[in-house]
């Protein structure tokens, strides 16, 4: 058997054991959903149209995760004025098996379990990044007991007397070292410095001058 629902504005041809995506429905994974826009069901016994329902005609579902489904990317663009826009999104879409179909007095079943992975657990097997996550209702904790406040300690303040005697203070004294003294030394740098100097210009104002050598005079005709 078979049947024509219609979700999300949208119209689906579905039968027992399917695994539907669909626009967002409200729930949690493992929650029961039914359609009951049935528009159209067929089978061994023929195709019956509905106006615009099949009356009694119920779809039952187990919804799987809700989760963002493919980015889709849209581009604005008017020419020759420098306008350009780039936007993306990401619809929210569920995902539910569909595991009975009753129509009239008849119906048939799925047989198989359904499977709450979601679909980024399992692209993260199909890498082996991660192992198989087990879904189990976390149990409420009991509420912790408050702590007692610590009990202040008693301060004691212990003072003991000693006999030995104060070190005596001690005047500084002027100590005469060999050391020369930087500063003091710095002009009679300078002054031995200078006689060189005057040495050397002196000696250069003393060296005679070289003389060009002459140019040959040209031969007389």
């Amino acid at each position: 058997m078979y049947a024509v629902i219609k979700t999300g504005g949208k119209q689906y041809r579905v039968s027992p054991g399917d695994v539907l995506v669909i626009e967002k429905l409200d729930g949690a994974p493992g929650d029961a959903v039914k359609f009951d826009q049935v528009l159209m069901t067929g089978g061994d016994a023929g195709v019956t149209l509905g106006a615009p329902i099949v009356a009694g005609a119920v779809v039952d579902a187990t919804l799987i995760e809700t989760r963002k489904g493919e980015k889709v990317k849209v581009f604005k663009k008017i020419r020759r004025q420098g306008y350009k826009r780039t936007k993306g999104h990401r619809q929210q879409e569920t995902v539910v098996r569909v595991t009975g179909l009753t129509v009239g007095g008849k119906s048939e079943k799925w047989d198989g379990t359904v499977d709450l992975t979601p679909l980024s657990e399992l692209n993260l097997r199909a890498r082996n990044l991660a192992a198989r996550i087990e879904y189990v209702p976390v149990e409420e904790k009991p509420a912790a007991k408050a702590k007692a406040a610590p009990k202040a300690e008693a301060h004691v303040e212990t003072v003991v007397e000693t006999t030995e005697a104060k070190p005596a203070k001690v005047k500084a004294a002027v100590v005469e070292t060999n050391v020369p003294d930087t500063e003091a030394e710095a002009p009679k740098a300078k002054a031995a410095a200078k006689p060189k100097a005057e040495a050397k210009t002196e000696a250069a104002a003393e060296a005679p001058k070289a003389k060009k050598p002459a140019a040959p005079k040209a031969p007389k005709a």
